[in-house]
């Protein structure tokens, strides 16, 4: 491995890490969606300082190219991320559809509460044209 490509490996896993960190110090990132973050780039900034470990860990699991490993455990990561993202996303879809259906019932009390619960004419039927007197404030 080049001297160059050594350097570029550890720059780009430090970078990684600190955007992870500021993001999460101004609060742009949550705990919960950071920690895979940083365990990728924790991950890479060992294999960029010891790039042997990437081959004994290839060499542990049976893997010839050590690339391949790093590839696939990438993969897993992000597959692991967009796991999490799809479970918080169906916990917020119900949660908007229960907030919706609550406003509903908030709607509909609000309106038999104050006398209104009458289906407001349509805008083709001939109360709309003449100005029925619920329309007015």
């Amino acid at each position: 491995m080049s001297v160059a490509s050594y350097v570029f490996g550890i720059v780009a896993a430090m970078l990684v890490l600190f955007i992870v960190i500021e993001m999460l110090r101004r609060r742009r990132l949550r705990e919960r969606h950071a920690a895979w973050w940083l365990f990728a780039g924790l991950m890479a900034l060992i294999i960029g300082i010891f790039p042997q470990t990437l081959r004994w860990a290839a060499d542990l699991v049976g893997i010839e190219v050590p690339t391949n490993l790093a590839f696939f455990v990438s993969l897993a990561i992000l597959f692991l991320v967009c796991l999490q993202h799809s479970a918080e996303l169906t916990d917020l879809e119900a949660h908007n559809r229960a907030l919706a259906e609550k406003i509903a019932l908030y709607d509909l009390r609000l309106r038999q509460l104050e006398g209104r619960d009458q289906p407001h004419p349509g805008p083709g039927s001939s109360e709309a044209a003449a100005g029925s007197p619920s329309d007015l404030p």
